[in-house]
């Protein structure tokens, strides 16, 4: 997916002289690009990446935020940036892959370089090795974006991710099971890529891994061209198509039995937990968190279908939607309040 030079556009949009968005957990501004600071970028990639994604924009001068643009020598070495050898250094530095891309925009007569880090398909990732100024990067340690800042992640957003980690490693084997249920174990077969066999030779169903199926191309025998290095599948015999593909798309079939606390709900439920803990404590890790947008806690309760579909489509939230959340949002600020020393 390319960047979205009209979205970049917005993010650099002024009031006045100022630039109207803040810094956010999905956008860092940086005034210049540097190949001294890549250890930073670096520890922001994998911040972002550990969290939902986001936005490293340099060109934006710092305090106060105003957009001045590359100087020439930050965009003579944003042009000499080499992608491939970046995504190298990054396979050494972290245990995952980091999936990220990079564009100069122009606007207003200036040029602006943009990252898009986009979100990690194995979290946590984890720093192996010392790296860049001052050690910026430390082996071992695991860095995440809260609101407008990059650290070392805390208890709770690590948690969160095992979980999440154990709950999607159980949900592939359930709809693997349920794919070999379907089919019938007579009618189903395990592709081996370690050994490169097919276990049994009259299947007419083959079970995949969905990543390993997006990098398989099936030819036909007789009708290829040879290309050296590349990995192929060869099937003698007919391929037979499946007549029907069956959808399975998860629905809350009740929101309010997934998240059945109002706002007040919420707050006061944490505050049963810590007394002293004021209520603009709790809003503060709200927002802090983005906790409105990560459905793991919380969802908007739109008071109708129309109203949800056109926030689909547009982004743009209609005034007074209510958030609700779920019990786990209250463990989660609590441990977040606890890791602030709050008591």
């Amino acid at each position: 997916m390319a960047i979205d030079e009209e979205y970049i556009i917005e993010l650099l949009r002024v009031k006045g002289s100022y630039l109207y968005h803040r810094e956010n957990q999905e956008l860092e501004f940086k005034e210049q690009f540097n190949f001294a600071g890549l250890g930073e970028y670096f520890r922001d990639f994998a911040a972002f990446a550990n969290n939902r994604g986001g936005y490293l924009i340099f060109g934006v001068q710092d305090s106060p935020r105003i957009p001045i643009g590359l100087s020439a020598p930050s965009l003579d070495q944003l042009n000499r940036l080499d992608p491939e050898k970046i995504s190298g250094y990054l396979l050494e530095i972290f245990s995952s892959d980091i999936r990220w891309e990079q564009a100069i925009i122009k606007h207003s007569e200036k040029y602006f370089g943009v990252f898009r880090i986009y979100e990690g398909s194995a979290k946590p990732i984890i720093a192996k090795k010392n790296e860049g100024r001052d050690q910026i990067i430390k082996n071992g340690e695991i860095y995440y974006r809260y609101g407008g800042r990059t650290q070392k992640i805390l208890f709770a957003e690590l948690e969160n991710i095992i979980i999440k980690r154990v709950e999607q490693n159980n949900n592939q084997w359930l709809s693997l099971m349920s794919k070999i249920g379907k089919a019938g174990p007579q009618n189903a077969a395990i592709l081996d890529t370690e050994k490169a066999l097919i276990e049994k030779d009259d299947s007419r169903i083959l079970v995949l891994d969905e990543n390993l199926a997006e990098k398989l191309k099936f030819i036909k025998e007789g009708h290829f061209s040879e290309k050296e290095g590349a990995a192929t599948l060869r099937l003698v015999g007919d391929v037979v198509p499946i007549d029907k593909v069956e959808v399975i798309k998860k629905i809350k079939e009740n929101l309010i039995r997934a998240y059945p606390l109002s706002a007040m709900q919420l707050a006061a439920a944490v505050q049963d937990k810590m007394p002293a803990v004021p209520r603009h404590e709790i809003w503060h890790v709200i927002s802090d968190t983005d906790m409105k947008n990560n459905q793991d806690y919380s969802a908007y309760n739109f008071r109708n279908k129309s109203q949800e579909d056109k926030f689909n489509k547009s982004g743009h939230l209609p005034s007074a939607t209510p958030c609700i959340y779920n019990h786990k949002a209250v463990e989660f600020i609590i441990k977040i309040l606890q890791d602030q020393g709050k008591t």
